[in-house]
């Protein structure tokens, strides 16, 4: 198996490499749908968000999470986002655990939208990626997507900023241009280790980390 790490911000393009990866042949896993799935109806963490966070972050007919308020009122101050963090990140990791665990050989792409709440991982994966991409054109994308611009800029002051990425990082792929520069860019990192048998440990993280 050759594990990586995947990160960006909100509107990075993060999606679209994950995308091309698996369709390039990775096995996906998407920490933010682990991080749905832990909140299922009935679940442990919806019950212990609805006590934190106010019960009607929960649909009274289903049960369902409203991430929507859930996320306005988690990012609302610090405090409140690192009580979030200790209800859900501990499920989530368990989960991710067992996922990478059951993945299989292969490429293993770990999508994360928050690379700084992973840093115990980055030194058992093979490789960390990370997509970058100037913030007003982030805006502008996740806006046009039909995100409120403060929610945007809620959301973009709890995430590591491009310079922590940057050093955090074995590649960084730009994703300042069009959706095309973009997969080429993944296409050519495929081809790059495919051709160098993809080598594992922590060689590997040397190999490929740029100066």
């Amino acid at each position: 198996m050759y594990e990586v790490l995947l990160a960006g911000g909100t509107a990075s393009g993060k999606s679209t490499v994950a995308r091309e990866l698996e369709r390039l042949g990775a096995r996906r896993i998407d920490l933010d749908q682990v991080s749905r799935d832990v909140c299922a109806v009935g679940s442990e963490v919806c019950r212990r968000l609805a006590e934190a966070f106010g019960a009607d972050v929960l649909d009274p007919r289903t049960g369902e999470l409203d991430r929507a308020l859930l996320a306005r009122r988690a990012f609302s101050s610090e405090e409140s986002t690192r009580e979030l963090e200790a209800i859900e990140l501990p499920a989530i990791g368990e989960e991710l655990a067992r996922r990478v665990r059951t993945a299989g050989d292969g490429v293993v792409v770990v999508e994360v939208p928050l690379l700084d709440r992973v840093e115990d991982m980055l030194y058992d994966v093979d490789e960390v990626v990370c997509v970058t991409c100037p913030l007003e054109v982030r805006r502008r994308r996740a806006c046009g997507r039909g995100m409120d611009p403060a929610d945007f800029d809620r959301r973009v002051a709890h995430q590591p900023s491009d310079e922590y990425l940057r050093a955090h990082a074995d590649t960084v792929l730009d994703n300042s241009g069009d959706e095309e520069a973009l997969v080429a860019r993944v296409g050519a990192w495929w081809e790059e280790r495919e051709r160098a048998g993809w080598p594992r440990g922590g060689w590997a993280r040397g190999c490929w980390r740029r100066a």
